[in-house]
């Protein structure tokens, strides 16, 4: 099959036998740097997608994709609103609640907390606090029977478990003949949940609607509703059109909606800047990598000036004996960049089996159980990821080659011929 002399000469240094063993070796650590490279960044990208998209799950498991408030007035007419917005297309569930800060005491023991009120049946439409349940069960929470669902972190700080009680203290005072008093109520624990976040597990109480009426005085009104769409990334654009027709589908009045973006805008944002921060350093691997190909190509050239001498006698141009070593340099970053791709896709791919199995080979653990809330390491393989990896890579093994290239493509020949 018919190839360009310069792609044939260039592919056959890649295989010929050189007089000089450190050059292969140089060459093969070339090799060996991007595979290395690129293999630690598919992994690293991979299980931080993983750890993203876990703590996304955990979060929103209890953070509604959406919420309708109403900001001026208690949302009164909650139960046409829930029917009206369950039946969008979009909408999976809806469920009120009724929101408010309040301080928890027991034995000495005090701390803030949010408050929740839900109603038990409507719930499970957007949360999953009722599968998170370590003790007791969310149908526990019976109007006017004034029980309390508590974090398992919360429930330790106040160190209680079910079957105790617990003292809320509102934030709304009552005025007395002998003056103004908090509110006060004793509730009963009757469960104990753990979504493994420790904003939810340290500082959130869910208790019954009705009862969180009384308590905060709200009246027939609830904070709001939540919402649950069928794909949570689908949230922000979601909520915007909900927003836009709520008058259209049967919600006259003045409603704000907010998607769950808007409230962890923040911290998704220090992920994806950690990720962009770890991409970085991570290919300054493989910049590394890209130097041992200078350092090649330049042994090479120098290894094989009388070669370059004779071709360039022989009529071959500048250009062409330049594509020579863009053929030889290229074709290293290449290999490297395959076995590096390929290796790690299968790492990334077995990263859930592999550590636990490094785990008890060593008897370490990487992630202890009772420090992190993520004990194992999730991984998330995503294509594009592989895809800029593998390009990026492939641009700084094209720029390795360059300087070198260009250096045997101004090779005197006379000069190189001299001594031969």
């Amino acid at each position: 099959m018919f190839r360009p002399v310069s792609t044939f000469i260039g592919l056959r240094y890649t295989r010929a036998r050189r007089r000089n063993q450190f050059i292969s070796f140089i060459s093969l650590s070339s090799i060996v740097g991007v595979a290395l490279g690129v293999a630690a960044l598919i992994v690293v990208l991979s299980v931080m997608n993983g750890f993203q998209t876990e703590i996304r799950d955990r979060m929103l498991g209890m953070t509604s994709h959406a919420t309708v408030l109403d900001p001026i007035n208690p949302f009164a007419a909650w139960p046409d609103a829930v029917a009206t917005l369950e039946r969008q297309s979009v909408v999976e569930g809806a469920a009120p609640f009724i929101r408010a800060q309040a301080m928890l005491t027991e034995r000495g023991a005090v701390t803030g907390a949010i408050v929740r009120g839900v109603l038990p049946e409507y719930e499970p439409r957007v949360s999953v606090v009722g599968e998170r349940m370590v003790d007791g069960a969310l149908e526990s929470l019976d109007a006017g029977e004034f029980n309390i669902i508590l974090g398992a972190e919360l429930a330790r700080t106040l160190g209680v478990a079910v079957g105790d009680d617990v003292t809320v203290v509102a934030p709304q005072p009552t005025t007395t003949a002998v003056g103004i008093v908090p509110r006060l109520k004793r509730f009963n624990v009757s469960g104990i949940f753990s979504v493994g976040m420790h904003e939810y597990d340290s500082a959130l109480a869910l208790i019954n609607l009705e009862d969180a009426r009384v308590l905060f005085r709200v009246g027939d009104g609830v904070t709001g509703v939540r919402l649950k769409f069928a794909n949570v990334l689908d949230a922000p654009v979601l909520a915007r059109a909900l927003a836009r027709n709520l008058e259209a589908i049967g919600l006259p009045g003045y409603y704000e909606v907010y998607d769950w973006t808007e409230n962890h805008r923040n911290f998704f944002r220090a992920l994806k800047t950690e990720k962009t921060v770890m991409f970085v350093i991570l290919t300054l691997i493989v910049a590394v990598a890209a130097f041992n190909i200078v350092s090649t190509l330049v042994m090479v050239v120098t290894d094989k000036q009388s070669d370059i001498a004779v071709l360039m006698t022989m009529g071959m141009t500048p250009a062409g004996v330049m594509r020579i070593f863009l053929v030889l340099g290229v074709s290293i970053g290449l290999f490297g960049i395959l076995l590096g791709v390929g290796g790690g896709v299968l790492l990334a791919l077995n990263v859930e089996t592999l550590v636990p199995a490094i785990e008890r080979a060593f008897k370490v653990q990487f992630l202890p159980a009772d420090v992190y809330y993520i004990s194992d390491f999730p991984s998330e393989l995503h294509l594009d990821d592989v895809v800029v990896v593998a390009l990026t890579a492939f641009v700084l093994a094209v720029l390795a080659t360059l300087y070198p290239a260009w250096k045997a493509a101004h090779t005197e020949p006379a000069e190189a011929l001299r001594y031969e």
